[in-house]
């Protein structure tokens, strides 16, 4: 069944528009609806995990599938790109590095827990709903800054360009990525909570909503998010930041946009997109099926 109609001409795939056809209904609502139902799904599972002590490692995990086979169901209801979708092939690579992802976040959590033991307080100073907020802001800190330092460090790009390799961008390829980049983005972002004295209860909130838009900023959905798009960060802003053109190329945050904005790496305006997302020099690094020869290009001398 084709995809209904979109409402925008700068759509990829643009087709006329036939506001009377059902499935146009059902595509325009879904595209508005899509990220609220997202975040609803976020504060109401961290809300029952905390309130009812649940194991908050097995629900972050049973939350992570439930995202991803959320969104990968959204991509073939309103795909932003249908030259996008992943192929047989490709879904099986993106499982590969997916669970290098998983073990990467695994091995950054040993120090976390271990810090986290020797240092939280017996009782958080502040209250959930007053705790929370500062350490979304102090954790996106931290994240922006990591990852324009990934782009802008020669050796850390050379961990982190891994995951620009693919040339699109959707939630399966969210996961590719080098084991040691997310060993290095997981340390910073949790340490630092850690270490200003959050909660383990406020960390896993902010985590659950990292995770969460991780995933749906990669996704190749054709949705709005509106105003909002100014305080917090969206597939719209996302596909600029795989820009093959970097002079667009910016949007680090992956959970807030004001930091772009504070820092002056905010690029988005209604309508722009990329002309093509991928590695501006494609031949810098291995193709994403060589997985091998990915993990072991940050150790290989450079080219001259």
């Amino acid at each position: 069944m084709d995809t209904p109609p979109r409402i925008e001409s700068d759509s990829p795939c643009p087709r006329q528009t036939t506001t009377a056809h059902p499935e146009f209904r059902l595509y325009s609502i879904l595209r508005w609806i899509a990220y609220p139902i997202l975040l609803a799904a976020v504060v109401s599972t961290a809300t029952v995990a905390i309130r009812y002590r649940l194991d908050l490692g097995r629900v972050g995990m049973i939350f992570l599938i439930g995202t991803v086979a959320y969104l990968a169901a959204l991509e073939r209801l309103i795909p932003y790109h249908r030259g996008w979708h992943p192929t047989r092939g490709e879904w099986g690579w993106y499982g590969v590095y997916f669970v290098l992802t998983i073990a990467g976040a695994g091995l950054a959590q040993l120090p976390v827990t271990a810090l986290v033991g020797a240092v939280a307080l017996p009782k958080p100073l502040l209250p959930l709903w007053a705790e929370i907020p500062l350490a979304l802001l102090l954790g996106s800190l931290a994240s922006y800054l990591v990852h324009r330092l990934g782009h802008t460090n020669p050796w850390l790009w050379r961990l982190h360009g891994v995951h620009h390799v693919p040339e699109k961008v959707n939630v399966a390829n969210n996961g590719v990525n080098h084991i040691f980049d997310v060993v290095l983005s997981q340390c910073v972002v949790q340490l630092a909570l850690a270490l200003a004295g959050f909660s383990m209860d406020s960390v896993f909130a902010v985590g659950l909503f990292v995770l969460t838009q991780g995933y749906f900023v990669h996704a190749n959905i054709d949705v709005r998010i509106g105003w909002l798009n100014y305080v917090l960060a969206s597939p719209e802003q996302h596909r600029l930041h795989h820009s093959t053109d970097l002079s667009e190329a910016g949007h680090y945050g992956s959970e807030l946009s004001i930091w772009d904005r504070l820092f002056g790496s905010f690029t988005w305006h209604p309508g722009r997109r990329p002309d093509a997302v991928g590695l501006h020099d494609p031949s810098s690094f291995p193709a994403t099926d060589a997985v091998l020869a990915s993990l072991l290009h940050p150790w290989r001398p450079r080219r001259s």
